[in-house]
């Protein structure tokens, strides 16, 4: 992944990732398919449960493009979830109404062992289809949106993966990283491996840029931040270079604070998001001028709308002016979002 310009024809979030400062930014949203959206729900009703909408590529790419539809937004981001690739590595998951995801939790070395990344690529092929059928789609209805092909970071994988479901502190996967670091660190290689695969196969499928998200990553220790979280991004970046050369890739350490600027430097990343609780103008003086920044703001901000809404934006783009810059959320868009707020937003963004 050789780091590149892309020229001026290019589509607008892929110049920003390149370095280049497009004003009025590049916008897309976290979560920004969703449940707030009635043809969402409309569609997920008719898949089901969750991991056959994730895995029926027709439903898949459908909800992937109507946000597009809708508010035509820079960026696409593929509809499925960071736990497909446990599930493609055999570990047993299911989304349960109300609760979230919930797997088997992995217990002793054995179970990390049995995880099998043999057959990785062929368990994901439907999501990989849902892929190109998006890019397609995209060069139809949306030639100047970019796909963004995703996975989770290593130790946010982890933390579900060990604990067996969400949690406020994951001290099951924190307290193996401090007792047994040979063996959490066994985990984090397998999915280092297994994330290179899965990435390389979207972007092979026909993803143009790529995210990685470390959604649990600030609740670690600075030393164990740098270990469990820059590290084996690091690593997968530097593989991503050489397999696909010039995709971009975004880093999202959620909660990082100050060590932002450290992963922003050692990570390996094009891009660095940022959540909510940091001040952008922080973030632009800790992260090189030559590297986009994507975020932050409140996804409850988007809720209340009006005047709350458009002084918020209009505060981040201020701090963002001048450099390399995505607008998004500071984390994924809530169901209560009203879509019409989401149209506001647009509008306050392109009369930057």
């Amino acid at each position: 992944m050789e780091r590149t310009v892309p020229p001026i024809s290019a589509k607008p979030l892929l110049r920003a990732l390149g370095g280049e400062a497009v004003w009025p930014p590049p916008a897309w949203l976290m979560r920004q398919a969703g449940r707030y959206l009635p043809e969402y729900r409309e569609v997920r009703a008719r898949a089901g449960d969750f991991i056959s909408l994730c895995t029926t590529p027709e439903l898949a790419a459908e909800v992937t493009l109507q946000p597009i539809r809708r508010y035509d937004m820079e960026g696409a981001i593929l509809f499925s979830d960071i736990l497909m690739v446990p599930w493609a590595l055999g570990q047993p998951l299911r989304f349960a109404e109300g609760e979230g995801p919930l797997l088997e939790p992995l217990r002793g070395a054995e179970a990390i062992a049995a995880l099998d990344p043999a057959d990785l690529v062929a368990r994901v092929a439907p999501i990989l289809e849902t892929v190109t059928r998006v890019r397609e789609g995209l060069a139809a209805e949306a030639p100047r949106t970019t796909l963004i092909g995703f996975a989770g970071g290593c130790f946010t994988v982890a933390c579900y993966m060990l604990e067996g479901r969400g949690s406020k502190e994951f001290p099951v996967a924190r307290g193996l990283a401090y007792a047994d670091p040979a063996l959490f660190g066994r985990l984090i290689r397998t999915l280092q491996d297994a994330t290179v695969e899965y990435l390389v196969a979207q972007v092979e499928a026909g993803a143009e840029a790529l995210m990685l998200f470390d959604s649990w990553a600030g609740m670690l220790s600075p030393g164990q931040f740098r270990r469990w979280v820059i590290e084996p991004t690091a690593a997968i970046t530097r593989t991503l270079r050489r397999r696909c050369p010039g995709i971009p890739l975004i880093g999202f350490p959620r909660l990082a604070g100050p060590l932002l600027a450290d992963y922003a430097a050692r990570a390996g990343v094009d891009a660095t998001a940022f959540d909510t609780s940091m001040d952008p103008r922080w973030a632009a003086q800790a992260v090189p001028p030559t590297m986009a920044l994507q975020g932050n703001l409140d996804p409850l901000a988007l809720v209340t709308g009006g005047a709350a809404l458009e002084a918020e934006a209009r505060s981040i783009l201020a701090a963002m002016r001048g450099r390399p810059y995505i607008f998004n959320l500071g984390h994924g868009i809530v169901p209560q979002t009203p879509p019409e707020h989401v149209t506001a937003l647009m509008r306050i963004l392109r009369s930057a």
